[in-house]
């Protein structure tokens, strides 16, 4: 959530990483900012992410947005010192940003 507060109302973002969480756009803004970039990833049934399942959906549908469900139901999955790490899940994941960042430019 932090990465969406510090990312959504700030000008000159490039794009944002939303990792195992995403409220409504209304919590820091009216709306989601052009050209903004954005990827969204959660596992499909955790619990936490679940709540937040619909504002993901919502924001998904903006053409520069994009959500990534991964099968599972831990929260943390990126994090390799839990046991809720998912090695395959978090390799997908981190080819995933990558493609994200190379198509975002710098300035």
């Amino acid at each position: 959530m932090i990465a969406q507060e510090l990312a959504q109302p700030r000008q000159g973002t490039a794009g944002a990483l939303l990792l195992h969480s995403c409220v409504p756009v209304s919590e820091f803004s009216e709306s989601w900012p052009t050209g903004i970039q954005v990827q969204i990833h959660g596992m499909d049934r955790d619990e936490f992410f679940l709540e937040d399942l619909p504002a993901a959906k919502e924001l998904s549908q903006r053409d520069e947005a994009e959500l990534f469900l991964y099968p599972g139901d831990q929260h943390l999955f990126t994090d390799s010192s839990l046991g809720a790490y998912d090695p395959e899940a978090s390799a997908l994941l981190i080819s995933r940003v990558k493609e994200l960042l190379a198509h975002i430019p710098t300035n």
